[in-house]
């Protein structure tokens, strides 16, 4: 029996009665239509949702590669980011990213505080023919999806409320100020000409990096310093969470052109093509190494296709995909080989994977973007003769991974003080499914 602990839900409770005090209820004064685009919304609320779908899609890709003692703990870890984040984004999340400047480093948390303003509010700068609200749910998916990816690293091993609570404080600490830094047009990143369609930088390498702190933080699982293998619990799930993620990923990329144009068609084609090549890339190279081709490189491979693209997805040609897909396939997989013969215990490969890929995609859009495809690029990559734009992204791609790495390995020391990070090790060679949650994967 877990000792009970009230302060979760009186902290709910302090939220739930807040949203209904006038002046915290978010009652509009005048809803603005001006301006908005009925395509374009229809657009984003089908890509708003098809990024939300990217968590369930992640829990399955995850939970199919841990072992069946840990499935359950595992997806939830994935499914619970959907409630706490939603909440935590209407608090005060959104306000924090896309807030008014704070230094260009992060935004005014009273500006939307409880959402305020948001019905009722001016459409986004850059999103001028969708409602704010539209725009702010669309931006929620994406801060949702950014810690749960994070947990690949630690599975196995985390306690989940200090799970739960380190999310919240990565989600404060790390992911909003990055967001207002790179999207935010008076944010520091976004000034340096730092050039991120959809997420590599804001959600892949912030999420790499902290997997890797936590992987370093919680140390080593007991079967992985027993060198025991454990093999994925089901690999069904690890193809159907593939299939759910490359579904979602085309609202992720497509979806951050804000609206129904030839942008977002270009970018939905280099978002299929780049998973398509990377795909491929990761099972051949296996089998240049004379590996078999297996189901689960295949979707390994297709995703850090997605990852790779994700930055370069509105700024690069189709074709260009191809060579992205492939390269970050082929350098993610040596790099999780490294891995795999080092004692870094990173359970399932999430800083080889998303933040090696994010990096890929970064490195390529400074050299790729292309005025061609998008008339928002001022400065034109390497390839075409111009050397502005990939050096200033060098530049915050050692900034952000210092940033994200070293505020990540804080926070996991910060919550380790508050609540244990790692649980016991009985907790551990009984399952997490049990110890933490008391459920357990039935068998067929």
């Amino acid at each position: 029996m877990q000792k009970p602990n009230y302060i979760p839900l009186i902290l709910l409770g302090v939220v739930a009665v807040l949203g209904v005090i006038p002046g915290f209820n978010g009652v509009p004064t005048q809803i603005v239509t001006e301006g908005i685009n009925s395509g374009d919304t229809a657009w984003m609320l089908v890509a708003t949702a098809l990024v939300l779908l990217m968590t369930p899609g992640l829990a399955y890709f995850y939970g199919g590669m841990v072992n069946n003692k840990n499935v359950i703990s595992t997806m939830l870890q994935s499914f619970v980011a959907m409630g706490v984040i939603s909440v935590l984004w209407v608090v005060v999340g959104f306000s924090l990213a896309f807030g008014s400047s704070i230094g260009g480093f992060i935004g005014n948390p009273m500006d939307h505080f409880m959402f305020k303003g948001v019905l009722d509010g001016k459409p986004w700068s850059l999103a001028a023919s969708i409602p704010l609200v539209v725009f702010a749910f669309f931006q929620l998916k994406f801060a949702v999806i950014t810690p749960a990816l994070v947990t690949g690293s630690m599975a196995e091993r985390i306690n989940f409320r200090s799970y739960v609570l380190f999310m919240i404080l990565f989600s404060l600490f790390v992911y909003a100020p990055l967001a207002h830094m790179t999207w935010h047009p008076d944010g520091i990143l976004f000034k340096l000409g730092v050039l991120d369609f959809a997420g590599g930088t804001v959600v892949h390498m912030s999420a790499g990096w902290a997997a890797l702190a936590g992987a370093l933080y919680l140390k080593r699982r007991k079967s992985h310093l027993e060198a025991s293998y454990f093999p994925p619990a089901n690999i069904p799930f690890v193809l159907l969470g593939t299939g759910l993620l490359w579904f979602g990923w085309f609202g992720f990329n497509a979806g951050s052109a804000v609206g129904a144009t030839p942008l977002a068609a270009s970018a939905f084609a280099t978002t299929n093509t780049a998973a398509a090549a990377a795909g491929l890339a990761w099972v051949l190279f296996d089998a240049a190494k004379g590996k078999k081709v297996s189901a689960l490189g295949f979707c390994i491979g297709a995703v850090v296709g997605l990852v790779a693209i994700t930055p370069a997805a509105g700024f690069v040609t189709i074709p260009t995909a191809i060579f992205i897909g492939t390269v970050g396939a082929m350098i993610s997989n040596y790099v999780a080989h490294l891995r795999s013969k080092s004692t870094l215990d990173d359970t399932l490969d999430v800083f080889p994977c998303h933040g090696v890929g994010g990096m890929v995609g970064m490195v390529m859009t400074g050299i790729f973007a292309s005025k061609g495809v998008n008339s928002a690029v001022v400065d034109e990559g390497l390839a075409f003769g111009q050397t502005t734009l990939f050096v200033n992204h060098m530049i915050a791609l050692v900034a952000v991974s210092v940033f994200a790495f070293v505020l990540s390995y804080a926070l996991l020391k910060v919550t380790d003080l508050i609540l244990p990070l790692r649980v016991t090790e009985e907790d551990e060679k009984s399952g997490l499914d049990v110890s933490q949650h008391d459920e357990f994967l039935i068998e067929a």
